[in-house]
């Protein structure tokens, strides 16, 4: 059992470094918001990655096919989501338009962030495939767990840079976004 834990939180770990680079995108292009919303932040990343998984098990289970097809999207639509947000942040920040202090990530943004970051975790569900379902979900909670800690570490990371880089914030925030995008097409494409 020690093994099964171990082996789930290491998973848990290497999933979320592409969800705590955008979570300190985020602490950086707002460097005031309240524990109350750093919470809702890091639970939106931590919720996508413990569902998706769980989502590769059950493809695995059922309709393995179709998530191979699937599969070879998986990179696209995450660099497309993650440029998008990315590209958006860079250009206000060079126009110089809303001021980090009035900056809010609505939960259209939090979405595409948590489904970029998250979706190349369905790929978890055919490492688990061996799994009965109790410790499937087991893995997948210990995997969000894990996220969920380690997005409030970026979160409080970029806060405290995002005061210090006041304007700066924004084209750093876009460029972090854009790089993990390129990361995430690049190590699944080539």
């Amino acid at each position: 059992m020690l093994l099964f834990v171990l082996n789930s939180v290491l998973l848990g770990i290497g999933l979320a470094m592409d969800a705590f680079s955008v979570s300190l995108a985020n602490g950086l292009k707002e460097p005031h918001m309240k524990k109350s919303k750093m919470a809702k932040v890091a639970g939106a990343f931590g919720v996508f990655q413990t569902g998706m998984p769980l989502i590769g098990w059950l493809c695995v289970h059922t309709i393995v096919t179709v998530f191979k097809s699937f599969e070879k999207a998986v990179p696209w639509i995450a660099l497309i989501l993650l440029c998008y947000i990315g590209g958006s942040m860079l250009i206000e920040g060079i126009k110089g338009g809303e001021e980090v202090e009035d900056y809010c990530l609505t939960p259209k943004t939090l979405f595409m962030q948590s489904v970029a970051t998250s979706i190349d975790a369905l790929s978890v569900g055919f490492t688990i495939a061996n799994y009965a379902i109790s410790l499937a979900l087991l893995s997948t909670l210990i995997i969000g767990g894990v996220t969920f800690v380690i997005c409030l570490g970026g979160l409080s990371i970029g806060k405290v840079f995002g005061t210090k880089l006041s304007s700066k914030a924004s084209i750093l925030g876009g460029v972090i976004l854009i790089l993990i995008g390129i990361e995430i097409f690049v190590s699944n494409v080539l």
